[in-house]
């Protein structure tokens, strides 16, 4: 589901995007000598060689399976910009599953497969992925928070291979004319002349444990009845706090919810300490060696997406607001909305390259840190990166 997602919202025209991803593709591409130093880090000769004789589009038909299927966490959004970017020509919106079905394509042609986009959030009743995964034999591939994959791992492990964000958009928001000396998550357990803010979020979000015991919240402010919708925060009148995205909840709300129509301030969960990855592409650990070969090939074709959509986000922006459209719920989104999501997203780094110059993996080091903050909220023991990611279906000459 969408997890929650010191910044104030700043406006940032679409250059930026532009120009961020024309660098990814000069002569500065690393080699392939440039690769994370994980264990499990492919040589260049692994790259995956299934491309059409003609020269053309990887041809994923013999490798991975005739429809790959995505189970994402939340609606259609331009976080998931990269998947719908794989979607070619011929798109079917399923309004009642709330799925996003086409030939999956990259910018050399078709692979030989559909790629099938399904909605998560309340779609799927607000559970989590991974579960969702685990019941549903169809389901390939899915967005599962790192938070969550370690949550999950005792019944259900999964192992995440590619990571289109680089860092969580999660944010708690806040109004600052209410609370124009609040800068922090913090700040709003002693603001309110010190009888603290009230926090709406999932109650599943995993990461507010971590604030609980951090003690940069208390048990007090909290209120795990959000569902998504602005409603509650509007008719409170900025009297309380709520989680939402960096990349998506500021523009709403001063340009899209006119009974409030001016600013938010936010911090990233990220910035307060739980730097989990939001959105990479997992595999169930029951099913990984069936699908080996065909992460093997799919891989290079994500990261290639997540450059080609920063690049010229706007027809996945199309496809992404039709869908929307369709679906008809409260979820609401506009191609100004999309263009917008992407320039914030590359401002505040939510996507980007690694700790190196490639788009789309894992720092190690990073994810034993988090491991460490997160494993006892879960009473997990015992887990390294290597049980979570891997590194090994990367190609190292892509990036932005």
């Amino acid at each position: 589901m969408r997890r929650t997602r010191l910044t104030h919202l700043a406006a940032l025209g679409a250059a930026t995007a532009l120009t961020l991803a024309a660098c990814g593709s000069d002569d500065e591409t690393p080699a392939a000598t440039d690769a994370p130093a994980a264990t499990d880090a492919p040589a260049a000769t692994d790259a995956p060689a299934a491309t059409d004789p003609a020269g053309g589009a990887v041809d994923l038909s013999g490798v991975c399976p005739e429809t790959i299927v995505i189970q994402t966490d939340w609606f259609p959004e331009a976080e998931h910009g990269a998947l719908y970017q794989m979607i070619g020509d011929g798109a079917s919106i399923d309004s009642d599953k709330k799925t996003v079905t086409g030939p999956l394509v990259t910018s050399d042609g078709p692979t030989g497969v559909n790629l099938e986009v399904r909605t998560g959030g309340p779609a799927i009743g607000f559970q989590q992925v991974v579960p969702t995964m685990a019941a549903d034999t169809n389901i390939t591939f899915g967005y599962v928070l790192t938070d969550e994959a370690i949550e999950n791992y005792p019944d259900n492990p999964t192992t995440a291979f590619v990571a289109p964000l680089e860092i969580n958009p999660q944010i708690i928001m806040w109004d600052p004319a209410t609370y124009p000396d609040v800068a922090t998550i913090a700040d709003l357990k002693t603001a309110d002349d010190g009888n603290g803010v009230t926090i709406r979020y999932f109650e599943s979000g995993a990461y507010m444990q971590f604030l609980l015991s951090d003690g940069q919240v208390d048990d007090s402010q909290l209120d795990g009845s959000y569902d998504g919708g602005p409603a509650v925060f509007i008719a409170e009148g900025g009297k309380i706090a709520q989680q939402g995205f960096a990349s998506a909840e500021p523009y709403n709300y001063e340009n899209v919810f006119e009974d409030w129509a001016k600013p938010v301030a936010f911090e990233l969960i990220h910035d307060a300490g739980w730097q989990t990855y939001a959105a990479p592409l997992a595999v169930l650990d029951s099913k990984k060696a069936e699908l080996t070969d065909c992460m093997r090939a799919f891989t290079p074709i994500v990261q290639q997406a997540v450059v080609d959509y920063v690049a010229n986000p706007g027809p996945a922006n199309e496809l992404i607001v039709e869908a929307v459209n369709a679906y008809n719920d409260f979820w609401v989104y506009d191609t100004a909305l999309g263009q917008w999501s992407v320039d914030q997203q590359v401002s505040l780094g939510l996507v980007g390259n690694g700790p190196d110059d490639i788009v789309g993996n894992f720092d190690e080091d990073r994810l034993a840190g988090f491991i460490e903050v997160a494993a006892p909220v879960f009473g997990v023991d015992g887990l390294t990166p290597a049980d979570l990611m891997t590194n090994e279906f990367i190609d190292p000459s892509i990036g932005l």
